[in-house]
């Protein structure tokens, strides 16, 4: 049973320093209002517009692109040392070595081909592309 109490006085002293120096904080802050504490930007620079922008989804969907095939490129090298070594060795079948990353770059390609059909990675339309587009949204 002593070791609850332990664990409880522990408890207790994590919640109440953080409690503790919040308080003392609150008390010794100095309380000077001003307007400019309140802007967007404390830079001296004048906000202009809202806070929200909207930013394209492209941006992203590229980034993530990007990053799924870098992985991918960092996953290939280790493999290409790895299927040299295996390759010299007559104790791994070919198709042993090959199957795995066959596969691995088969599933990419297939996630390519549907990012390239859904248009994730082309930039701008073609006036044709722009019209198909907003003949379907109607």
């Amino acid at each position: 049973m002593n070791d609850w109490i332990a664990i409880g006085a522990l408890a207790l002293v994590g919640l109440l320093i953080p409690l503790g120096m919040m308080a003392v904080s609150y008390l010794l802050r100095p309380t000077v209002p001003e307007t400019s504490k309140r802007a967007t930007y404390e830079s001296g620079e004048i906000p202009t517009g809202g806070t929200r922008v909207r930013f394209n989804i492209q941006y992203y969907t590229v980034a993530l692109l990007f990053l799924v095939f870098d992985i991918e490129t960092v996953l290939l090298f280790p493999w290409a040392v790895v299927y040299l070594d295996a390759v010299e060795s007559d104790d791994i079948a070919l198709l042993e070595i090959l199957g795995p990353m066959l596969l691995f770059v088969a599933i990419l390609l297939v996630g390519l081909a549907w990012a390239w059909r859904n248009g994730a990675v082309q930039w701008a339309q073609t006036p044709r592309q722009a019209a198909a587009d907003s003949d379907r949204h109607e």
